[in-house]
């Protein structure tokens, strides 16, 4: 059986060129019957791309333009795939965690994370923040003094279908596990399964999509997504498609933790847009929570990211965990803001998010702020990601299956929520969240 959203458009196709044969016209070159053929098989792979990405049908009797004999020619050898939703949390904020059962019964997490108008109206001049989280810039001095509360979301009531919504991002997965081992991440800490499939990763897309105007998309979800690179590849190619789900190649975005080749390969087969964990300011300090420096280090990487192909104001996105006392300085600042030099980029700062078992803390908001102000001073483009879900344990670093190797100790293995996070008390109506 062949699963649906495995299919790119040209695959599905030539896949119904056997079944989409015309008959020759008197006098017809068999050249031309074929081409004739063809171009039906597209037709319909048109059509049907249109009924189950744009409609949400999922059944393939609903798709009442076809006919009845390809209908059942459908039904006999290609299968629309689905995710089983196997627990759903909202967090305070709004967002929305999913865990999902795969066929072989492992599991992963996608989240929907939202953003609210009223924070991008909130803070003037804000970059954008390629997860769609809503991100806390700082302006001048004399106008705007940042909150601790600009570091964490504020508690809504409002559902994923209401106008609140300014943005809806989804987070989704690329593996079961993942085998980076980075020190600070949740899912690291279970190891590797396996990979998912083309149809595993663009079904979570369409699953949220049937729940919410899902409007960016962003490979940050368990696993390394260029460990898995000829599916996550193939993956973008089908939710970029025009006649399918139709998502711009400025509103997808894949992030990595550094593996070079995969990186040169991602630029040269689809275009989407990058973002690189770069978390350290030294090798030294990187190759203690990320092993993969080990192999490429912080220079190869960075020449790696100048070669990257990108559109015009397009750039590439540097994340940069904050980890209190280890890569939170002013000279761990002053260092990435050297290494990023000539390369188009923004610096998305992400204080950690901390879970059940971690070795590191948050960093104080003054840090955040420090830190943050010595790559605007220097005129790099730089937002510190609010933490969205943190009291599901949803937030950048903490997703994981329910199911794995737990690779480590004991105290990672009881998958228990941190405390439930308490609305911060806002001073001011246009106090950003």
């Amino acid at each position: 059986m062949i699963y649906f959203q495995s299919l790119t458009q040209e695959e599905l196709a030539e896949l119904l060129v056997p079944v989409s044969q015309v008959r020759p016209r008197t006098g017809e070159a068999p050249e031309a019957a074929d081409k004739r053929s063809r171009k039906r098989a597209e037709l319909r792979a048109q059509q049907i791309f249109h009924w189950v990405y744009q409609r949400y049908v999922v059944e393939w009797d609903g798709m009442t333009d076809l006919s009845k004999d390809l209908r059942e020619w459908l039904k006999q050898n290609v299968t629309i795939f689905r995710l089983n939703e196997r627990i759903s949390r909202q967090a305070m904020d709004g967002t929305h965690k999913f865990l999902w059962d795969l066929a072989d019964n492992k599991t992963i997490e996608s989240v929907i994370i939202p953003a609210a108008l009223q924070e991008k109206q909130s803070l003037d001049d804000t970059p954008s923040d390629p997860t769609g989280e809503a991100s806390a810039a700082p302006q001048k001095a004399s106008t705007r003094t940042l909150t601790p509360s600009q570091f964490a979301g504020r508690k809504v009531e409002a559902d994923l279908e209401s106008d609140h919504w300014s943005r809806l991002t989804a987070c989704i997965s690329s593996q079961v596990g993942c085998a980076m081992a980075c020190k600070f991440c949740l899912t690291g800490v279970q190891g590797l399964d396996r990979h998912l499939e083309v149809h595993e990763i663009v079904t979570q897309v369409h699953e949220l999509r049937m729940r919410a105007p899902i409007t960016n998309i962003v490979f940050m979800g368990m696993g390394e997504p260029l460990h898995n690179v000829d599916n996550v590849i193939k993956a973008c190619k089908i939710l970029l498609d025009q006649d399918g789900m139709n998502f711009s190649k400025r509103k997808v975005t894949v992030s990595t933790s550094g593996l070079v080749p995969a990186i040169e390969k991602l630029g040269a087969n689809v275009d989407v847009s990058l973002a690189i964990s770069l978390n350290a300011s030294t090798d030294e300090q990187r190759s203690q929570i990320m092993p993969v420096n080990k192999k490429w280090n912080i220079e190869t990487l960075m020449n790696t990211c100048r070669n990257f192909p990108l559109g015009p104001h397009r750039r590439i996105t540097f994340e940069y965990v904050m980890l209190g006392g280890f890569n939170d300085t002013v000279e761990d600042a002053l260092r990435v803001a050297k290494l990023v030099r000539g390369i188009p980029s923004k610096v998305n700062l992400i204080p950690f998010n901390e879970h059940p078992g971690a070795d590191f803390r948050r960093p104080t908001d003054e840090a955040v702020r420090k830190f943050q102000r010595v790559l605007l001073d220097r005129n790099i483009t730089a937002t510190v990601r609010i933490s969205r879900g943190r009291d599901i344990l949803a937030a950048c670093g903490q997703l994981r299956s329910i199911f794995g190797t737990a690779r480590g100790t004991e105290k990672h293995q009881d998958w228990k929520p941190l405390p439930v996070l308490q609305a911060s008390v806002e001073v001011g109506a246009d106090t950003a969240p």
